[in-house]
C-alpha cells in the first residue's frame, strides 16, 4: 500500500483537569525523525510515544505537539516530599561548610528539583492515560491521512506508467520504418555523390547504423522497470526508497534512447518518456 508522508491529524478531548489536543505534523524527510513537544507534566510519555511511532510509520519528519489547558477549578493540592527536601538541605549544608562564604539556599530551586513537589495524584495519574490513548486516535487518523494521498499518488504514477508504456509500444514498432528510412538515404547519398554502388559496402553501413540506434534492450529494461514498479506499488512495506532507486534507472534508459534517437519522432518519444520519469520522481518523493 502507497503512504504519504505528508499529513496532519488533531485530536482533542475535554476533561474534568482541562482540554486535552494533540497536533501531528508529517513532511517529506528520507529517514523516520520525530520531534515531540510536551508539557513537562506529561514528559514521561515521551519514549513510549516515540516508540510507538516507529512501529506505525517508517518515514518523513513527524512532529508531535500536545497542548493542555487546565480548568480554572481543576487547580491540584500540592505537597511536599519532605524526605527527598530534608536530604536535599542536610547535603546543601555539607556543601556550605567547605565554602569561605556560601550563598543562602533558595527556596524556589528546591521546589524545581525533580520530585521534591509532588501532590498531583491519581486524576494526574488519569490525565497522562487519556492523552496516551489520545495520542493513538491522532496516530491513526494521520495514518489514514497518508494512506488517502498514496493512494492520489499511486493513480498519478500509475497513469505515468500506462503512457509511458504506450510509447515503448510505438517506439519499439516504429524502428524497422525508420531503418528503412535510413537504409533509403545512404543510397540516395550514394547517388548524389556519384558514386558506384556497392551492395556489401552499403550492408556494412546498415548494420553499422542498426548497431547505432539498435534501442530493443534499452525498450526491454523500461518494460521491465514498468513491470517492477507496479509490483513495489503493491507491496505493504515502506516503498519510497526502492520506487526512487527505480526512478533513477529509467532515467538512465531515457537518456541511453536520446542518444540514440535518429529522428525527430524518437526523440520526441525519449523527450516524452522524460518528461513522465520527472513526473513520477516528483511524487515519488512524497512516497513513505
Amino acid at each position: 500500500m502507497v503512504f504519504s508522508m505528508t499529513a496532519f491529524a488533531r485530536s482533542e478531548l475535554s476533561t474534568d483537569q482541562g482540554n486535552l489536543a494533540w497536533e501531528l505534523r508529517s513532511v517529506n524527510h528520507r529517514y523516520l525523525e520525530s520531534a515531540l513537544r510536551l508539557p513537562d507534566a506529561f514528559r514521561d510519555l515521551e519514549g513510549p510515544l516515540r516508540e510507538r511511532l516507529r512501529k506505525h510509520i517508517a518515514r518523513g519528519k513527524v512532529e508531535c505537539t500536545l497542548r493542555f489547558n487546565p480548568a480554572t477549578d481543576a487547580a491540584p493540592d500540592l505537597s511536599l516530599n519532605q524526605p527527598l527536601l530534608d536530604q536535599l538541605i542536610e547535603a546543601a549544608g555539607r556543601i556550605g561548610k567547605q565554602l569561605d562564604n556560601p550563598a543562602p539556599i533558595n527556596p524556589l530551586e528546591l521546589l524545581a528539583w525533580p520530585g521534591v513537589l509532588g501532590g498531583e495524584g491519581r486524576d494526574q495519574v488519569d490525565l497522562k492515560a487519556q492523552a496516551d490513548q489520545l495520542f493513538n486516535q491522532a496516530l491513526e487518523e494521520l495514518k489514514a491521512h497518508r494512506a488517502r494521498e498514496g493512494a492520489e499518488l499511486r493513480e498519478l504514477i500509475e497513469s505515468r506508467l500506462d503512457s509511458m508504456a504506450e510509447r515503448v509500444i510505438t517506439l519499439r514498432e516504429m524502428m524497422p520504418t525508420l531503418l528503412a528510412a535510413h537504409r533509403q538515404k545512404l543510397i540516395d547519398r550514394f547517388n548524389e555523390a556519384k558514386l558506384e554502388l556497392d551492395s556489401t559496402r552499403i550492408e556494412q553501413e546498415l548494420v553499422i547504423l542498426a548497431q547505432k540506434i539498435d534501442v530493443a534492450e534499452e525498450l526491454d529494461r523500461i518494460d521491465t522497470h514498468i513491470n517492477e514498479t507496479r509490483h513495489v506499488l503493491d507491496s505493504k512495506a515502506a516503498i519510497g526508497r526502492r520506487l526512487d532507486f527505480l526512478m533513477q534507472e529509467f532515467n538512465r534508459e531515457a537518456n541511453t534512447l536520446g542518444s540514440k534517437a535518429i529522428d525527430a519522432r524518437s526523440t520526441q518519444a525519449a523527450v516524452d518518456l522524460k518528461v513522465y520519469i520527472e513526473q513520477m520522481r516528483e511524487q515519488v518523493q512524497n512516497i513513505e
